[in-house]
């Protein structure tokens, strides 16, 4: 049996993942709804903790590239649905 081991993953903060005017948003808390699991469920199947995922549908963490991947893995969505890069522009 393999375990997912995503825990040692390092994201960054809201104020860290601004460039250019730019932000990430996301829609987390919307899609673990239509699936009916709670923080905890998903965390522990994505192999975080509970605040990790708190804090990335409040926008106060930025998942890393792997992190955001395995999370729509979990959730069954394309990674674009649940992430999104707003703001900026050239």
């Amino acid at each position: 049996m393999t375990e997912r081991r995503v825990d040692r993953i390092v994201g960054a903060t809201s104020m860290e993942a601004t460039i250019d005017h730019r932000r990430l948003h996301n829609r987390l808390k919307v899609a673990r709804a239509e699936r009916g699991i709670s923080q905890e469920q998903l965390a522990s199947l994505a192999g975080v903790t509970r605040q990790t995922i708190s804090s990335i549908e409040t926008g106060q963490y930025v998942p890393s590239a792997l992190l955001a991947f395995v999370l729509a893995d979990v959730l069954e969505k394309p990674v674009q649905e649940l992430f999104t890069l707003a703001g900026g522009g050239a």
